[in-house]
């Protein structure tokens, strides 16, 4: 009999919930059941476990970049651009800003009910340094209530002509640091579309997007390519790298940007060259502003490709906030090696 009254006593215990080995100790398993990345019963689908490892894996490369942050008691401060339902803002938080005791994540928006809703979580959840605006990444950028520097600016998967947004963003408040997974980029295939018949007759490059599958690849390819060259003009050294594997996500592409305070006339000069080539000159005002009336000197002959010290001033920004540059393949080296060793666009 006692053995019996022991096993109904263990039997009537409450069980806890054997948890997933990629729930790390501490982090909110309420979260992760409201962003329904966990079941109600704390179990982990395949999808969903897709999900985890990409947000898991762009926040080691985040929380690389915080760590370098000199101490400040408001910092570190995140723009998170089109945050959706805020993934990768709520796990920041949660892993790294909830036990630093300061710091804030702006997750910014256009839709109303995503942000309501991350509103009303980051309440229940007691995450009181998360505000959540609606509006756009473009509107965001002249917003008096927002500070007038961020330490980091990301965007994970913010589509098309969002990710250039965010990017005009980060400089106008001298970001330290873009971290960017780009997504749809459909308004450069579009451009190439339109002079497709002219560029044909005019070079064979043209061959690239000839047919309708190279231009929407040709253009995303570019794209990324200009935005990189842009940053490289303004001050920033860019690594890009994988996210994750292939297989488990097609948007894999990560650009990571550094601010530096060196400003490669360089990488203007063959940003407009690009331009050019492909016809797409128009583009220069509306996505690549800081460089629209410059560079008016002739875009052929030698390229300078020292590293960031090609004779040009650097930006004015405040010399405290200028890094060196480190690769991004491995977080914990992101310290230890120059970016211009890093396979600066890799494949």
């Amino acid at each position: 009999m006692k053995l019996k009254h022991t096993r109904a006593e263990v039997s009537a215990k409450p069980r806890e919930e054997a948890l997933p080995p990629e729930v790390r100790p501490g982090q909110s398993v309420e979260l992760l059941k409201q962003l329904h990345i966990l079941t109600r019963d704390a179990k982990l689908n395949q999808d969903s476990r897709r999900k985890l490892k990409q947000v898991y894996h762009l926040f080691q490369f985040i929380e690389g970049l915080l760590q370098e942050l000199p101490p400040s008691a408001e910092g570190p401060l995140v723009a998170d651009h089109g945050a959706g339902k805020s993934y990768l803002g709520f796990i920041t938080y949660d892993l790294y800003l909830k036990a630093l005791g300061h710091g804030t994540i702006y997750g910014i928006e256009t839709r109303s009910e995503l942000v309501e809703s991350s509103r009303v979580l980051a309440q229940r959840l007691g995450f009181e340094r998360m505000k959540f605006l609606n509006l756009s990444v473009a509107e965001s950028t002249g917003l008096e209530e927002l500070p007038a520097r961020f330490d980091m600016v990301t965007a994970l998967h913010a589509c098309d002509t969002a990710t250039d947004d965010a990017i005009h963003f980060g400089l106008q408040k001298q970001a330290r640091f873009m971290v960017l997974v780009p997504c749809c980029q459909a308004e450069l295939a579009a451009s190439l579309r339109l002079n497709k018949a002219l560029q044909l007759s005019r070079t064979p490059l043209a061959e690239l997007w000839r047919h309708p599958l190279h231009t929407r690849e040709l253009g995303s390819q570019l794209t990324n390519v200009l935005r990189c060259l842009y940053l490289e003009s303004q001050g920033y050294s860019v690594t890009v790298t994988e996210l994750v594997g292939w297989e488990h996500s097609m948007k894999n592409e990560l650009i990571l940007a550094r601010f530096t305070g060196h400003r490669k006339r360089s990488a203007g000069l063959r940003l407009k060259a690009l331009l050019q080539e492909f016809a797409l000159e128009p583009l220069l005002a509306t996505r690549y502003p800081a460089l629209a009336g410059t560079l008016s000197e002739a875009v052929t002959g030698d390229w300078d490709n020292s590293d960031g010290g090609d004779g040009d001033a650097s930006l004015e920004l405040d010399p405290g906030r200028a890094t060196e540059a480190t690769p991004a393949d491995d977080p914990a080296a992101l310290s230890e090696l120059p970016s211009e060793t890093a396979a600066r666009h890799e494949a």
